[in-house]
């Protein structure tokens, strides 16, 4: 059974996994999958530097989840983790990368995620299994839908 806060950080948690895994800005050089697998990199060194506000560059304002947040509810979440986390490190691998046209596709990806913070234990590590769509607006990536659970749970 799920508690409350633990429901709270796996949200936090995937929001900034998200976030980082997603971005905007494909170059032209590049096709749409090169652009996408770039911009983990630059996704997760944004988490990894706790950068909000690039982090919420890269959600679609129609973003939507199926745990019935939206763009300002990451927003929130995102300032209350980075608040309370001294140091973030994220390890991604994508399992699944499927563009439609040029303009859509689907991600699915697991994430290991660390925190430093002042609890107890002085660190919080958490893994997830994450499933997420995309479209494409003009040059960018935007995520607008995501769903979640951790590493052996159900996504939902």
């Amino acid at each position: 059974m799920t508690t409350a806060r633990s429901e709270n950080r796996a949200g936090v948690a995937t929001t900034i996994l998200l976030a980082s895994m997603l971005a905007a800005c494909g170059g032209t050089d590049e096709g749409p999958e090169a652009a996408i697998r770039n911009w983990v990199a630059q996704g997760q060194q944004a988490a990894e530097s706790k950068d909000r506000g690039a982090l919420l560059d890269m959600l679609s304002p129609a973003y939507a989840d199926s745990r019935g947040n939206n763009r300002d509810d990451i927003d929130n979440m995102l300032r209350f983790y980075f608040l309370r986390q001294q140091k973030v490190a994220l390890i991604t691998r994508i399992d699944e990368l499927m563009v439609f046209g040029d303009s859509a596709a689907e991600v699915a990806l697991h994430v290991g995620m660390a925190g430093t913070n002042d609890n107890a234990l002085g660190f919080s590590a958490d893994a997830y299994h994450i499933e997420m769509e995309l479209v494409r607006e003009g040059d960018e990536w935007l995520l607008v839908y995501a769903r979640w659970g951790g590493l052996g749970e159900d996504i939902h």
